[in-house]
């Protein structure tokens, strides 16, 4: 699966110039008020803490409107159509800017509302601070859709059972993990599956974790399709 360099670029915003392949403005927030909402393709607002961004990134990609009402609690209604490539991969941020030896913990709680139809993935998007490496958390997914690299077999770590892929998109290195079954609330142990790479596999050093993002990763959602963050939190120490 192909994967684009523009969307670890999330901590900036992209001239209105770069934003190319993408029709917004057509889906609908939901009828409750939200605190925030936008249809713009690179909308992006900060609540308490965390960093929301609409993030329609991918070519021949819809429309989609996001909402949230916190950081923490916020969703998306998403119509792409039902062509292969990723389009979009709305997320909520938080910034940790620790190196892996100098966290105590690291973890996260999840709970979503995610549609039975469409393509996509709901993963955290774990990124260095240079942007080097990329650490995928897959929890659940649906329809043709699939990771980077080949599987190194499968691993226990951080609460959840994954099948792990390692591979490269051009521009980073990326490790993925999957569940092995989908899972639509929980908690994950982040720092144990960085642990894991950095001393049992060897496949990167003692990194500095920047972002957490969390999200959906939206391949097709013909018809217009509703994926809610119902909770989410990312703690460190």
């Amino acid at each position: 699966m192909a994967k684009s360099t523009l969307r670890k670029i999330t901590t900036a915003v992209l001239a209105p110039a770069m934003a190319v392949g993408a029709v917004v403005g057509l889906a609908s927030a939901p009828a409750s008020a939200a605190v925030w909402s936008s249809c713009d393709q690179w909308a992006n607002t900060s609540l308490n803490g965390y960093t929301l961004y609409n993030n329609i990134w991918g070519s021949g990609a819809g429309s989609q409107c996001i909402w949230a009402n916190s950081g923490t609690n916020w969703g998306v209604n998403a119509n792409h159509p039902n062509t292969g490539g990723i389009k979009s991969y709305p997320n909520s941020k938080k910034v940790i800017n620790k190196s892996i030896t100098s966290l105590g913990s690291l973890s996260s709680n999840y709970n979503v509302t995610v549609p039975s139809s469409g393509a996509y993935n709901t993963s955290y998007d774990i990124w260095d601070t240079d942007y080097d490496y990329e650490i995928m958390l897959w929890v659940n997914k649906t329809g043709a859709v699939g990771p980077l690299g080949s599987s190194q077999g499968n691993v226990t770590l951080g609460g959840h059972t994954w099948t792990v892929y390692k591979g490269t998109n051009g521009a980073n290195q990326v490790f993925s993990f999957v569940r092995t079954s989908n899972s639509s609330s929980g908690t994950v142990n982040i720092l144990p599956i960085l642990k894991w790479i950095k001393d049992t596999k060897g496949w990167f050093g003692n990194e500095t974790i920047g972002d957490v993002q969390f999200g959906f990763e939206i391949t097709s959602s013909s018809g217009g399709l509703n994926f809610t963050t119902n909770n989410l939190t990312v703690s460190s120490s």
